[in-house]
């Protein structure tokens, strides 16, 4: 595979007159943690589950884990951890009995020990006899998290896995992940957390279905050629709308106390806030764009085509 554990090209995906995935282009190193960002219904899940053999490609080429995403779909979902965005585990069910019914599916040998082999990894142990609907969130999703390496996946595909647990639990949870990751596990997570996002080694940004910036964190940043300014002073966020009007302003957006405006002309932004800074009693400074602005900027200038 020469350390390639995805490597597709022009994948396509439509639902009867919607294209949700255009043309695709990806690769994944082994071991690499790799992060999917973009507004909602802009694609990600539908690309996680054809690259995990849930849903096949309507074109294009490729490969996952050295089979062919179009015609070797159950094997490769026999090699993959898929967690999905909503707990998908039994609530009436126990963890441990959760997990005997997940290896079962599987048909794994040794099941048991394969069983308390994930319950110590992941903390659940102590647990094992609790009803999963008892869980809070974070438990859960280390449940979730649990069933997906029962069998040892050589590849994990978290869809948001993350959403609606404390922050805590999101920290223990991306200290698994790289736990993961330095012992060779291959990993596509899509999220829409920033500090999330930056814990990734790289990041694709899809926007309605199409692939628009990928690369390391820095480097999405740096392609997106944006100038930013900080803010600040009493009474600054009743200048937004004023902002948004002037020349070389591009987005405007609130960081606590204070607005971030980024431009991609920075002559034009700088003389635009001066002249404001002269004009009304608000400090300006530049700042290194961040990761949400590049966001941002790349969210504004994705056009929805199913937009009303």
């Amino acid at each position: 595979m020469n350390g390639l554990v995805i490597d597709v090209a022009g994948i396509n995906k439509r639902f009867g007159d919607k294209h949700v995935v255009k043309d695709l282009s990806l690769q994944v190193r082994q071991g690499e943690i790799y992060g999917f960002l973009g507004p909602n219904g802009s694609g990600k899940t539908t690309s996680i589950r054809m690259l995990c053999g849930l849903l096949t490609p309507d074109s294009g080429r490729g490969t996952c884990l050295g089979l062919d995403v179009l015609r070797e779909s159950a094997a490769i979902k026999r090699q993959v951890g898929y967690m999905t965005q909503k707990f998908s585990l039994w609530d009436d069910l126990s963890i441990g009995e959760n997990l005997d019914f997940v290896a079962r599916m599987f048909g794994m040998r040794e099941r048991q020990k394969a069983i308390d082999r994930s319950l110590d990894e992941l903390g659940l142990s102590g647990r094992r006899r609790q009803l999963a609907g008892t869980l809070s969130g974070g438990w859960k999703q280390r449940l979730a998290l649990a069933a997906c390496l029962l069998h040892q996946p050589r590849l994990l595909l978290l869809d948001e896995p993350t959403a609606g647990v404390d922050p805590k639990a999101r920290r223990d949870f991306w200290e698994e992940i790289h736990r993961l990751s330095a012992a060779g596990i291959t990993i596509l997570v899509s999220t829409h957390y920033m500090d999330e996002a930056e814990r990734c080694h790289r990041l694709a940004y899809i926007a309605y279905g199409s692939l628009l910036a990928n690369g390391t964190a820095s480097e999405v940043v740096a392609g997106c050629r944006l100038s930013t300014w900080e803010v600040s002073g009493d009474g600054v966020h009743r200048l937004a709308e004023d902002l948004r009007g002037m020349a070389g302003v591009d987005q405007v957006a609130s960081f606590g106390a204070t607005l971030h405006v980024s431009g991609q002309d920075g002559a034009r932004l700088q003389a635009s806030l001066q002249a404001l800074s002269q004009l009304r009693e608000v400090r300006i400074t530049t700042v290194a764009p961040s990761l949400e602005d590049a966001f941002i900027h790349l969210m504004q200038h994705a056009q929805d085509p199913f937009a009303d």
